[in-house]
């Protein structure tokens, strides 16, 4: 055997090894980067959206506007996590978590968008 395929062999084992479900990696790392920015998203696109039909205030639009980039940032994140992964749920590449981002970010960039449009017809 050469020195070259033994490390060639090596790397491949190195690189193969099975993945813990609790294991902390860089692609899960993103995916719950990615829902922390979506969930705050989601929660401030709802307060814009309560506040701008109660019509105090500015109407809810700079809630409505961070909840339109919190959801967008997270909807990237989850394609790009997507995109960069290489197996299934369960291989440590985070994909479980990007398609969850994908969903939490349209979710908050919705409820975004209807707060921005509500407090713009009241104005």
């Amino acid at each position: 055997m050469s020195l070259h395929h033994l490390t060639t062999t090596a790397a491949a084992h190195v690189l193969v090894q099975p993945v813990d479900a609790y294991t902390f990696t860089s692609g899960r790392l993103w995916s719950v980067v990615g829902a922390l920015l979506g969930l705050a998203g989601a929660v401030i696109g709802g307060l814009a959206l309560a506040r701008s039909a109660r019509r105090i205030g500015n109407g809810g639009r700079r809630g409505a506007t961070v909840a339109l980039g919190a959801g967008l940032a997270c909807t990237v994140i989850g394609g790009l996590v997507v995109a960069a992964a290489e197996g299934g749920p369960g291989t440590g590449y985070g994909i479980v978590g990007g398609w969850v981002d994908l969903v939490v970010g349209l979710i908050a960039m919705v409820l975004g968008g209807l707060a921005l449009a509500r407090s713009r017809r009241t104005a």
